[in-house]
């Protein structure tokens, strides 16, 4: 938790808030869906009555935020504590920093200009993927060659189809292609699932998504995910803010801390907070 302890602690004094950082595990040790019932578990821990009111806590101003593989898990506890009746409405607010939210398609634009990095390359983010899936070796191959999908999960591609779903600036001058479905034995029906790829989710689920703020940078290959995210969230209703840093890449949040003090982190973290101060 070191690398965000800086950015949790400036929010709750900036906010004045109770900010909880959820130290979940992680893989290769542990892998799906570990994680994520260990964010939900502690989110849901939290909003017990007499949790929040011990800690003099406002349960009408809730938000749940992570960047990169935390911007996934936040996706996914949000829409899952949403189409909850249990907890249906006590979440005001997702706040989001370059997350990754789909491996059904590593041949977007995003994926081929940012392939190299800065930080995040193509092949480290498909590494780390798969280890959170799976020790098959197969499977990271697959996902290179975007030859991974069964053959049964064409009817998803249209919720990832940037083709269709991203801005006209985004898409440049690359040519759709439909991955490759049923080229990986054994196939993987965990692909398939929205709890790993929360952009699959269809509309009825995303329409019930609170105010969300999302910020993508440029030159990072998840930069198409959370763009598509917009589109799709706006599409059906939900109230957007999309920040885009031109000169922004990947993990650059997590450099602010020492020997870095990366300005462009700084950055990141001030429209974040802004957002947060104007709308929590």
């Amino acid at each position: 938790m070191s690398a965000y302890d800086s950015t949790n602690r400036w929010t709750a004094n900036k906010l004045g808030a109770v900010v909880v950082g959820a130290d979940y595990r992680l893989a290769p040790q542990y892998q799906f869906p570990v994680s994520l019932e260990d964010a939900i578990f502690v989110v849901k821990f939290f909003l017990q009555d007499d949790i929040l009111a011990n800690y003099g806590v406002d349960p009408t101003r809730i938000c749940i935020s992570g960047d990169s593989s935390g911007g996934v898990l936040a996706t996914k506890v949000t829409e899952l504590l949403q189409n909850d009746p249990e907890f249906k409405n006590k979440i005001k607010a997702q706040a989001l920093i370059y997350p990754g939210l789909q491996i059904l398609d590593t041949f977007m634009p995003s994926h081929q200009e940012n392939k190299h990095g800065p930080i995040l390359s193509r092949d480290l983010a498909i590494k780390l993927g798969c280890q959170y899936l799976t020790k098959d070796k197969a499977l990271p191959q697959a996902m290179r060659e975007n030859q991974h999908m069964p053959r049964e999960s064409r009817h998803l591609f249209k919720f990832v189809n940037w083709s269709v779903l991203l801005p006209e600036k985004y898409k440049k001058n690359h040519v759709y292609k439909e991955p490759v479905l049923g080229k990986l034995d054994p196939s993987y029906p965990i692909l398939m699932d929205s709890r790993v790829s929360p952009l699959i989710a269809d509309d009825s689920q995303l329409q019930n998504l609170p105010l969300t703020y999302i910020l993508t940078c440029e030159h990072d290959i998840l930069r198409d995910d959370g763009i598509i995210y917009v589109t799709r969230l706006r599409k059906v209703g939900v109230q957007v803010t999309h920040d885009h840093i031109e000169d922004g890449f990947h993990g650059a949040l997590s450099l602010i801390m020492s020997p870095f003090h990366l300005r462009l982190g700084y950055r990141i973290q001030n429209k974040y907070i802004s957002w947060l101060e104007e709308n929590l």
